[in-house]
């Protein structure tokens, strides 16, 4: 393409069409027809820009001109609690069931992890010894030690709002994190399997992995859930840098990235429900077969949400993406 000839022969439309959005006032009803023309043509130009003679100047200017002329043909548009609602009935739901295979996955995998981390250290003792002094551990495993008091230390509802922010930075690195190849989602992911891991193989070589499973599977349930979705959508979106599929790396990546950054807003919902049941039913005085009760039924609930709500709204099409009307102008295809 030869840049100056192309400017020459479009200059004229590109002046006309900021002139008219400059333009105070009502527009005639034959403006605004040229108006949408001028807005179509300059989109097309834009895009054969893009593709063939990019000149960031140049592009520049079509692309906050374009911007411009889209925001004032499909007109502005504020969210609102509506939108908020239609998203957690429709858009997560059906993110979470069009990305299960990968959240899935990382969560078999994770647990699997976990209880082989669970079993050496609870089989063997000299690893127990690495970890730390007998005194040490005796403190954390004894009836009403660090492993029990843990729950019960804070008031319920400070208790509540540190796990549910901890929780939601965990998962919003894991899901931001996801673009540099998913690699730092997986050291994310390890630290906290290593974690559970020697929770359960100090208690169960204790004698006590049953205390231990009675006060983590109210809250764990769904919080480690919420937080291999993190993992898993990470890892897509790592993924993603790898193989697009069939769109434009580009395109792949403003998807996915819009996608997940929706993802941490429903999964900072699932986490506070969590950290409810961790701060309040957790150290609370119910059997340990109610406790667990509540967690398996939140439990079943998500997964309920995600199979049943979702599963209907994503063959229904939808992705978990924003409105095509709020996306930010992308490139348009040539014409």
């Amino acid at each position: 393409m030869d840049l100056d000839v192309f400017v020459t022969a479009h200059r004229a439309e590109w002046d006309r069409l900021d002139a008219l959005l400059r333009r105070r006032g009502k527009l005639t009803g034959a403006e605004a027809d040229e108006l949408v023309a001028l807005y179509q043509r300059t989109a097309t130009h834009l895009s054969q820009l893009q593709s063939s003679a990019p000149d960031p100047q140049l592009t520049g200017r079509l692309t906050q001109l374009t911007a411009r002329a889209r925001s004032t043909v499909a007109g502005t548009r504020r969210a609102s609690w509506r939108d908020a609602g239609r998203f957690l009935a429709a858009g997560f739901p059906a993110a979470l069931y069009r990305t299960r295979h990968w959240w899935l996955t990382t969560a078999l995998v994770s647990v699997l992890v976990a209880a082989a981390i669970g079993w050496w250290i609870g089989t063997h003792p000299e690893v127990q010894a690495a970890i730390g002094a007998p005194e040490e551990l005796r403190e954390m495993t004894r009836p009403g030690g660090q492993y029990e008091s843990y729950y019960s230390t804070h008031a319920a509802t400070s208790f509540a709002a540190q796990v549910w922010t901890n929780n939601a930075q965990v998962a919003a690195l894991s899901l931001v994190l996801g673009v540099f190849l998913g690699l730092p989602v997986l050291w994310v992911l390890l630290q906290n399997m290593l974690n559970l891991g020697i929770g359960i193989g100090l208690m169960s070589g204790a004698g006590r992995l049953d205390v231990f499973l009675g006060l983590i599977l109210p809250h764990g349930l769904l919080e480690l859930t919420a937080v291999f979705v993190a993992a898993g959508t990470g890892l897509r979106l790592g993924w993603t840098v790898i193989d697009p599929g069939d769109r434009d790396r580009r395109t792949a990546l403003a998807e996915e990235g819009r996608a997940a950054l929706g993802m941490a807003i429903g999964l900072a919902v699932v986490l506070f429900l969590s950290g409810v049941i961790e701060g309040f039913v957790t150290p609370s005085g119910l059997p340990t077969w109610a406790r667990i009760g509540i967690g398996v039924a939140a439990e079943l609930l998500f997964l309920a949400y995600v199979y049943v709500l979702g599963g209907k709204h994503a063959r229904a099409g939808e992705t978990g993406d924003v409105a095509a009307a709020d996306r930010s102008p992308g490139q348009p295809a040539a014409a």
